[in-house]
């Protein structure tokens, strides 16, 4: 039960998050409260491990405190000024380790399920999603520190005055094209320009495939688990 809650909760934080980078500003920033969210529901459900699998699992604590660096450094970026680029850096490597290790650690809870129900499906999605955000704020991330990295996108909000920080900027293009590069369809209309933006976006469009191929050999190994057991139950005796 407490492990259908998470899945739950995390496809929520996931949806919401999506839908505030379809807001119109200054709403669309309600982003920033969504990653972090996020942060805190992976920190919160896959943090702990299971008693049964605890001495078997990756270490849950070494996790926790990459997740909450990852939550801290990301802060620390969205609060500086646009000009002190260099503060996207330990943003990109955190939470790719950390967006990463999620993963991972998610496929392993998902295979630890007795069997597939909706709350599996809802964790599996979820996890798809959570690889598309996390891609998203790399390459928002790789955007402030070298600008020009893609063609077809625009950041600016065209506001002037107060908004000299990273929060004030719309990366609503750029985690549109991380989707885009998770799910391999390439449209065209965006395009890295530099060799680290090329890079990171082989590493996103393998990693979306890698996530698809280990989640479905999980759940399809899951359902020839239920209908084995399920034909070895004795017939019902009908009257």
């Amino acid at each position: 039960m407490q492990r259908s809650y998470f899945y739950r909760r995390l496809l929520l934080s996931c949806i919401a998050l999506m839908v505030c980078f379809g807001l119109p500003m200054p709403w669309s920033r309600l982003t920033s409260f969504g990653y972090l969210l996020l942060g805190i529901v992976l920190i919160q459900g896959l943090g702990p491990e299971p008693r049964k699998s605890a001495s078997c699992g990756a270490p849950s604590r070494p996790y926790s405190l990459l997740g909450f660096a990852a939550i801290a450094f990301w802060l620390l970026w969205t609060l500086t000024p646009v000009e002190m680029r260099n503060t996207g850096i330990p943003v990109i490597l955190l939470w790719t380790i950390f967006g990463g290790w999620s993963a991972i650690r998610l496929i392993q809870r998902l295979a630890r399920e007795c069997k597939v129900n909706g709350a599996v499906l809802q964790g599996a999605l979820a996890g798809y999603l959570m690889l598309g955000l996390a891609s998203g704020l790399l390459l928002c991330g790789l955007e402030t520190i070298q600008p020009g990295s893609f063609r077809g996108i625009d950041i600016s909000t065209g506001s002037v005055g107060l908004d000299h920080s990273v929060w004030g900027l719309n990366f609503a293009e750029l985690n549109y094209f991380a989707f885009v590069s998770l799910t391999t369809m390439g449209y065209g209309d965006v395009v890295p320009l530099t060799a680290p933006a090329s890079m990171i976006c082989v590493m996103i469009a393998v990693t979306g495939t890698f996530y698809i191929a280990a989640v479905m050999g999980v759940l399809i190994s899951r359902l020839t688990i239920q209908e084995t057991e399920q034909a070895r139950l004795p017939p019902r005796n009908q009257e």
